[in-house]
């Protein structure tokens, strides 16, 4: 993986931005991907994410980190290995809670990147970071389910390739709150599916695109249901754990490309009658990256081994503390990067200025920080509330067995 980053990767990077601008579309694929895709596959780097069954190459969560830390050192690199969300999330689901026919329809296409997909979550008009907020309607009408509601940040319906969006909505407002929602696989060709606009993110434009997405009517069979009515919330769940720990690593890498470009550039720049490596705060800058970088990369790591050995929801606390950590060190030594280089640090002549702003913008994606503090203090106080909850019940139980004494003793003082 090293090599062929460094190989083929890194050096693909302006071409693909060229490719890009010289296109008539933003978010086509650029023939350099297509290539690199090719020689990627040809040499077993393919679907490496994937752990469930024969879909995938059978990493364990824990072998596949430091691969997602290298790719990740490059925008463009985790989509060369088909290892690129929402694809990979999206596939995760379909492989764990799919049909056959489900499977055979989506998630081959997917592995082979034959097609994309997207994932249509948030909405505009809710806080949709509590996902009991969301409004998007599944009415049951015979043997089709019909979709009404707006989506937004719907990232990677415009890419040419999407086929498929999964929708989560509403099929029964009126059933327990986390019974409520339901997942729907829904062609993207189906009518009634508009895309109202492509939301930048700070400005940039991502290639796969951020869709604005209205669903007026839009009816697909009942077959199209994953896993079954009710099953959302438990499905986003399952979906979000690993997607966590992919975006933890990556933007390990995020940091380790920031602070590589931080070093070559202070070592080549002189002011004030030396080079800025000569200057206490530049190397405190450094330093501290270096820290914070191995402290974030080690806690990842546990992470992934531990959904890897008592699962998902008992590593329930450290992966919300990763994606926490990961993009807080990660934003934190870009921006030590961008101010060391300057002007050139906010203009597009480096890529630090779009891993800035994609650092930036990953502290809301896929749950604000905010929700994972709440998880990991719930977590944390839960273990001293149990412990309370039992100290009290040994208290009332030590106060029971002792009152029959009282009232022996007291009669017989009275005798």
């Amino acid at each position: 993986m090293r090599s062929f980053m460094e190989q083929h990767v890194f050096p693909a990077e302006a071409v693909y931005d060229r490719q890009l601008a010289d296109g008539d579309n933003p978010h086509a694929l650029p023939p350099v991907m297509a290539e690199l895709k090719r020689k990627a596959r040809a040499e077993g780097l393919w679907n490496l994410f994937m752990a469930h069954g024969d879909w995938g190459a059978g990493l364990s969560n824990l072998d596949y980190a430091p691969l997602a830390e290298l790719a990740g050192r490059s925008i463009i690199g985790p989509e060369v290995f088909n290892c690129s969300a929402p694809d990979t999330g999206n596939m995760e689901l379909l492989a764990l809670y799919g049909t056959p026919e489900q499977q055979e329809r989506w998630l081959r296409p997917l592995l082979d990147a034959e097609i994309r997909s997207c994932f249509a979550m948030t909405e505009p008009e809710v806080a949709s970071s509590d996902a009991r907020n969301i409004r998007t309607r599944i009415t049951r009408d015979g043997d089709s389910y019909v979709v009404n509601g707006r989506k937004w940040y719907t990232s990677g319906i415009l890419d040419p390739d999407c086929e498929l969006i999964i929708l989560m909505g509403k099929t029964d407002p009126d059933a327990p709150t986390y019974r409520q929602q339901s997942m729907l696989l829904i062609p993207r060709d189906t009518p009634g599916v508009t895309v109202l606009r492509d939301l930048p993110m700070f400005g940039y434009t991502d290639r796969l695109g951020h869709g604005d997405v209205l669903f007026e009517d839009v009816r697909v069979p009942t077959e199209n249901i994953l896993r079954g009515e009710g099953e959302g919330f438990a499905l986003a769940q399952g979906r979000l754990g690993p997607g966590r720990m992919h975006y933890a690593m990556r933007a390990v890498g995020f940091a380790e490309r920031a602070l590589q470009l931080m070093c070559e550039r202070v070592t080549e720049r002189v002011a004030f009658g030396g080079p800025l490596a000569d200057r206490g705060v530049v190397r405190e800058w450094i330093a501290r990256s270096r820290i914070e970088i191995e402290q974030v990369r080690l806690l990842v790591l546990k992470s992934a081994w531990l959904m890897d050995t008592v699962g998902n929801a008992a590593a329930r606390t450290e992966v919300a503390a990763i994606k926490v950590a990961a993009l807080e060190v990660a934003h934190k030594v870009v921006d030590r990067a961008v101010q060391a280089h300057g002007a050139a640090g906010v203009s597009d002549d480096t890529v630090l200025a779009r891993l800035y702003a994609i650092t930036r913008a990953l502290r809301i994606a896929d749950g604000p920080d905010e929700v994972h503090l709440r998880t990991v203090a719930r977590q944390e106080l839960a273990k001293y509330k149990e412990a309370a909850q039992d100290k009290a019940a040994t208290q009332r139980k030590a106060e029971q067995e002792k009152a029959p004494h009282r009232k022996t003793d007291t009669k017989a003082g009275a005798a």
